[in-house]
């Protein structure tokens, strides 16, 4: 399989056929059992993991939501999406910011202040 830039691809098919196993494999989550995996012109997996650090490559590279959001309850949205960059060195106000950022990029920064339990399940994710 193939995903070019800016390509979206979706996934179906019935409960137990492999689309989240697939998904996890390309978001380093697992480990595929065989193949070859690349994003861009990097080989990230072939027949075992390429990169040493893959939680930076999770972090730096590849975008994933799952079913169960796993927000920080006492944490508002904005906090919540400030969280990560916070946590690999980002500053404070820099994270806010960008986080900002986001919120308004997917027509959501109205929502900035609200807490997790305050969220529809598709604003949670």
């Amino acid at each position: 399989m193939h995903v070019g830039p800016g390509e979206v691809v979706g996934l179906i098919g019935p409960s137990g056929s492999g689309k989240s196993t697939l998904l996890k494999c390309l978001g380093a989550v697992i480990e595929p059992t065989s193949g070859r995996m690349t994003i861009g012109e990097q080989t990230i997996y072939d027949n075992e993991w390429k990169i040493p650090d893959l939680r930076a490559l999770r972090r730096d590279r590849i975008g994933f939501i799952f079913q169960s959001p796993y927000l920080i309850p006492f944490l508002d949205v904005t906090d919540n999406v400030a969280l990560l960059p916070m946590l690999a060195g980002v500053t404070n106000a820099k994270a806010r910011a960008h986080a900002v950022e986001l919120l308004t990029a997917l027509d959501v920064a109205h929502r900035a202040k609200a807490m997790p339990s305050q969220l529809s399940g598709g604003e949670q994710q």
